[in-house]
């Protein structure tokens, strides 16, 4: 079972320059994920869901998206025809984006498998810890759930992300405590809970996501912001983890694809 978690940056458009979008559909397609959790899918809820349906057809694969009612930054689970949701929520109202929690029936599982998207406040570890809280109602060690997103957060796991003392100071309190350490304070709680790294579990864990090739010299310096966590019973059945970096890629966002493969 193939997951992938990836932010858009916007849905792949720029305007009405579509691109980018263009180019994550041929990512997503060279992946051939059974799984896909995205972020930042704006305007995907507007003019009739004209760009949801383009992208289940681009990727022939079925989508289910949280509006996120106070930002547009929607975030979405995609699925194969072979994998049949019995359940889907939305959480828009303790986030500052949204979640869209899917539970489905995986052909080979012994139990059924409950995907998040989530996509935590880019402003201030305070928020991120207020979100967490509510992601860690899912870490039941016997379930197979698994969450997946941006969280624009720093793991314990990882180093302190390099050059973060340069960034401008509105940019670099996103990531600090008010000492000016590194916060890690968000990770640390979803580990605390129960969720497994899968990144650090394989040693995948040094390797960052952000910023692609294209979008060096943004909001943040090189570091791990897009995460894939399971819980206990899931963890063990993870076999392989890779961030991609291609050209495509490089282009498409300003972060890169996470991708994590399951035995079922």
């Amino acid at each position: 079972m193939k997951i992938m978690s990836y932010n858009t940056l916007f849905g792949g458009f720029d305007d009405n320059d579509g691109r980018r979008f263009e180019a994550q559909m041929n990512l997503i397609n060279e992946v051939q994920p059974d799984i896909l959790l995205a972020q930042e899918l704006k305007g995907y809820t507007e003019n009739g869901k004209k760009r949801l349906f383009k992208m289940e057809e681009s990727i022939n694969m079925r989508g289910f998206i949280a509006p996120a009612v106070h930002t547009g930054q929607n975030t979405g689970v995609f699925i194969k025809p072979n994998l049949k949701p019995s359940s889907m929520e939305i959480d828009s109202e303790h986030f500052h984006h949204a979640v869209v929690i899917a539970t489905l029936t995986i052909p080979g599982s012994a139990k059924p498998w409950t995907v998040i998207s989530a996509h935590l406040c880019p402003f201030g570890s305070h928020v991120r810890l207020s979100e967490a809280a509510y992601l860690i109602n899912y870490a039941d060690d016997n379930a197979f759930t698994l969450v997946a997103g941006d969280f624009n957060s720093v793991s314990p796991y990882d180093p302190d992300p390099a050059g973060i003392d340069e960034l401008p100071s509105r940019f670099r309190a996103r990531y600090v405590t008010p000492d000016g350490t590194t916060d890690t304070s968000v990770l640390r709680t979803l580990y605390q809970a129960g969720f497994i790294d899968v990144a650090n579990k394989l040693g995948g864990h040094n390797e960052p996501t952000v910023p692609t090739g294209d979008f060096k010299g943004a909001e943040f310096v090189p570091f791990r912001s897009d995460y894939i966590l399971a819980t206990k019973s899931l963890a063990e059945l993870v076999a392989a983890y890779s961030v991609i970096k291609t050209p495509l890629a490089d282009m498409a966002s300003d972060h890169y694809p996470i991708v994590a493969e399951f035995n079922v």
